[in-house]
């Protein structure tokens, strides 16, 4: 759980807040129903809905799923899973009583471990789901960013970091995240240009 909570957390505070849902749902659908994690990550989806509907001024929908996150997350201690819930709660409840607050106030970040992750902050495993839901959001190609994390992983085991760097700045540059990409894919198809070479030696 801990990779798809914090890439979520980390999409989620960099403004996608649509997208940071989809980092929660796959794991939030194989828990059982009514425990602890499972109430966790609906209140963290329905939380980030009401952020969503909020900024569209959908008041009757961001106070509905106020209400009904606040229920999901009640009972949990205050730092589940490393996560500040006391802020969430708070905004939660403003919303609940005046769902226009959302036009006044900014929404708030979300803490894990004392402080706001960022992509860079974030595991390998982490960064892939990050890079995926991101993708899935704005129409790049998911099998891209996915052989991009298969190669970050591969230089692990050496000095180099290109492709963990370039797969960092996609999640977290909305402004360049198109140059990225591009960059990014050149760089995916030179190295299976590379590997197809490679094996053609052997053939």
């Amino acid at each position: 759980m801990r990779a798809s909570l914090t890439a979520g957390i980390t999409v989620y505070n960099a403004g996608e807040h649509h997208a940071a849902h989809d980092a929660w749902e796959a794991t939030w659908l194989e828990l059982e129903s009514g425990t602890d994690d499972e109430r966790f990550l609906h209140g963290l989806i329905q939380f980030t809905a009401v952020v969503y509907h909020g900024r569209r001024r959908n008041w009757s929908g961001a106070r509905k799923l106020a209400r009904s996150a606040g229920e999901y997350l009640d009972g949990l201690a205050a730092d589940y899973r490393e996560v500040d819930l006391t802020t969430v709660r708070t905004y939660l409840a403003r919303i609940a009583a005046d769902p226009e607050y959302a036009e006044r106030a900014r929404p708030p970040a979300l803490h894990h471990a004392g402080r706001e992750p960022t992509a860079a902050d974030l595991s390998l495993d982490a960064l892939g789901v990050a890079a995926d839901v991101v993708a899935e959001e704005y129409g790049f190609d998911e099998d891209v960013l996915a052989r991009a994390v298969g190669y970050a992983r591969e230089e692990e085991r050496t000095a180099r970091s290109q492709f963990r760097a370039l797969v960092v700045d996609f999640v977290r540059e909305a402004e360049r995240r198109g140059l990225v990409y591009d960059r990014l894919r050149d760089h995916v198809q030179r190295r299976r240009r590379e590997e197809t070479d490679v094996e053609g030696l052997f053939e």
